[in-house]
């Protein structure tokens, strides 16, 4: 049984398939997958994670996951799970953490080693 658990939000399955392989490379970690906010608050309201990351741009409709992010941080019981967004931008990583998000990572991070140490303080 992993020791952590990440959700991941709005990613289609390829970047899903990289993230997951990235995090399993590093991490005793269990990856989930929700793709949208509803479906993202139903399951954090049913069990913890240690970290959620969120696409910038979701794949099911091209929406704003910062919105996900939003709606995290207003919600009592689940403002303080530590959330990521998952940008190339850092002016969309600065907005992210303005409004209450980890410093996260972008894609084109994932085999940096940067990356792994960042998601270590939630995960090691």
């Amino acid at each position: 049984m992993p020791t952590h658990t990440v959700l991941d939000v709005g990613n289609c399955a390829p970047d899903h398939a990289s993230i997951k392989r990235m995090l399993v490379s590093h991490f005793d970690v269990e990856v989930l997958q929700t793709h949208a906010g509803p479906d993202t608050l139903d399951l954090l309201r049913q069990r913890s994670v240690d970290l959620v990351l969120i696409n910038r741009k979701l794949d099911c409709d091209y929406s704003d996951g910062t919105e996900i992010l939003k709606q995290l941080k207003a919600d009592p019981l689940l403002a303080k799970t530590p959330v990521m967004i998952i940008s190339n931008y850092a002016e969309h990583q600065d907005a992210a953490v303005a409004m209450g998000a980890e410093p996260g990572f972008g894609k084109l991070e994932l085999q940096d080693p940067a990356t792994p140490q960042k998601l270590s303080e939630f995960l090691a």
